[in-house]
C-alpha cells in the first residue's frame, strides 16, 4: 500500500481507519480536526486512492497558521514514517532555511512533495523550491481530470472543489493530484510527471483531443 503524508489540520474520526500513524506538532493539533480542512483533503485523496495509507502530520495551530519550523518537523517525521508522497495543501510567503533544508532532506529520501501554489501572485513555499510538484486550481477540471500547465502558474492544475462541490482553490486541487498520483503509483513505477502529462485532459489553455 502506498503511504501518503498529509501535512494539514488533522483527519477526523470517520476516516481514521485509513490513517496509519498520527503525530501532532502543535499543542492545539492534539484534538480532532476542528476546522475540517485536513479531513476534506484526506477524503479527496482516498476518493482517488481508497487503499492508500495516510500519515497524519498535524501542523496547524489554533490560529490556522503553520510555521516553517513546524512544517519542517512534520516532513522529518514523514521521512521516518516512510512516506512516498506528501500532500502540502499550504503555502508560505517567505523562504525559510529550516523549511528549505527539510524539503531537501525529504527529496533526498525519495519523497515526492506535492504543494499548492496560487494562480496569481508571487511564489509561495514549499511549492517554489526546486523539485516540488506545484499544483493550482483549474476550474475546467472535473475531480478526475488534470491540466498540464507547463510551469505557469504551476506544473499541473486540478479540480479546485471538494467531493461535495465546495470551492477550495489550490489546496483542494493539490489533494486531487496527490490522490490521482497515489492511485497511479500503486499500479505502476512510471515517472510521476510522465504519468500526469499522459493523463492530462488539458494542455496549457487547450483541451487535448481524444
Amino acid at each position: 500500500m502506498i503511504r501518503v503524508g498529509l501535512v494539514d489540520t488533522g483527519v477526523a474520526a470517520p476516516l481514521a481507519s485509513a490513517v496509519a500513524a498520527t503525530r501532532a506538532f502543535t499543542d492545539s493539533a492534539r484534538t480532532a480536526d476542528a476546522r475540517g480542512h485536513g479531513t476534506a483533503v484526506a477524503a479527496i485523496i482516498l476518493h482517488h486512492a481508497p487503499h492508500a495509507r495516510l500519515l497524519d502530520a498535524r501542523a496547524f495551530g489554533a490560529d490556522a497558521r503553520a510555521e516553517p519550523a513546524t512544517i519542517a518537523a512534520a516532513l522529518h517525521w514523514l521521512i521516518a514514517e516512510r512516506a512516498q508522497l506528501v500532500n502540502l495543501s499550504l503555502g508560505l510567503r517567505h523562504d525559510r532555511a529550516v523549511l528549505r533544508a527539510a524539503v531537501a532532506a525529504s527529496q533526498a529520501a525519495g519523497l515526492l512533495l506535492i504543494a499548492a501554489t496560487p494562480a496569481r501572485g508571487g511564489p509561495v513555499y514549499p511549492a517554489a523550491y526546486p523539485g516540488v510538484l506545484r499544483v493550482t486550481g483549474d476550474a475546467r477540471c472535473a475531480p478526475a481530470e488534470i491540466s498540464a500547465l507547463g510551469g505557469t502558474p504551476a506544473d499541473y492544475g486540478a479540480c479546485p472543489r471538494d467531493l461535495a462541490g465546495t470551492a477550495g482553490g489550490a489546496s483542494l486541487a493539490t489533494a486531487h493530484i496527490t490522490g490521482l498520483l497515489a492511485r497511479g503509483l500503486s499500479r505502476s513505477a512510471a515517472d510521476p510527471h510522465t504519468m500526469l502529462a499522459r493523463a492530462a485532459r488539458f494542455v496549457g489553455r487547450e483541451r487535448r483531443r481524444p
